[in-house]
C-alpha cells in the first residue's frame, strides 16, 4: 500500500532536512530510494537537495511533474520531491498516481506565498495527504515561531527564486504581505542660522 506525506512550512524552517531525514531513515531500512527536485531550483546545487542548513542529497532534475514518472525505476519504493510549489497542481495527479501503485511519496515545499496565500499545489496535497508535518522557523524581527516567508526584493512574480537576502521568516505580527516598504527616516535636521543684519 501507497501513501503521501507532506512536510509544510515557509522558508528557513527545515522543511529539506526533515525530506532527507525521512529519506535517509529508508535507506537504512534497505528500501529502494529515488529523489526529484525541479530543475528551476539552482540556488546551491544543480544536481542535489541542499538546505538552508548545507545538507545535501543527490538528486534527480526534472522540469516538470510529468517527468517524474518518465524518470521512475518501477523497483523504486520510496520517492522523495523537494520544492512543490515548483512544480504546479499537476503534481497533485502524480503524487496520488505514485501512492495508488503502491509508492510511499515523502513531499517537501512551502504551504504560503510572499502575500501570505495558499501556495498550489500544497493546499491540494495537504488533502490528500495521509500525514502531513508543519514546520516553524524563527521569525527574524522577534524571534517568535515564524509561519510566513518574507520577500525583500521587489517583484510581483509569484515564483522568484533566492534565499537569504531574498526572503526571510516572519511571524504573524511582523508579517508584511507582499515586499515590505522602506519607511523615510525624518532626520533632524541643524536650525539653519539667520542672515546677519549689519547696520
Amino acid at each position: 500500500m501507497g501513501w503521501i506525506e507532506v512536510v509544510c512550512g515557509p522558508m528557513f524552517s527545515g522543511k529539506s532536512e526533515e525530506l532527507m531525514r525521512r529519506l535517509r531513515r529508508a535507506k537504512i531500512a534497505r528500501k529502494r530510494v529515488q529523489v526529484f527536485k525541479p530543475a528551476l531550483d539552482d540556488r546551491y546545487s544543480a544536481d542535489e537537495i541542499v538546505s538552508h542548513g548545507e545538507q545535501r542529497m543527490k538528486s534527480e532534475v526534472v522540469s516538470s511533474a510529468k517527468e517524474i514518472l518518465e524518470k521512475l525505476d518501477w523497483r523504486t519504493q520510496v520517492l522523495g520531491i523537494d520544492e512543490s510549489n515548483f512544480f504546479g497542481p499537476e503534481l497533485v495527479e502524480v503524487a496520488a498516481q505514485l501512492a495508488d501503485t503502491g509508492k510511499q511519496v515523502i513531499i517537501a515545499g512551502l504551504d504560503t506565498d510572499y502575500l501570505g496565500r495558499p501556495f498550489p499545489p500544497m493546499p491540494d496535497l495537504l488533502c490528500v495527504a495521509e500525514s502531513i508535518t508543519k514546520t516553524l522557523a524563527i521569525c527574524m524581527r522577534c524571534g517568535n515561531p515564524a509561519k510566513h516567508t518574507q520577500r525583500l526584493v521587489e517583484s510581483e512574480d509569484l515564483i522568484v527564486v533566492g534565499a537569504a537576502g531574498a526572503y526571510e521568516a516572519r511571524c504573524r505580527r511582523c508579517f508584511e504581505p507582499g515586499v515590505p516598504k522602506q519607511e523615510s527616516l525624518d532626520f533632524a535636521r541643524p536650525p539653519v542660522p539667520e542672515p546677519s543684519r549689519t547696520k
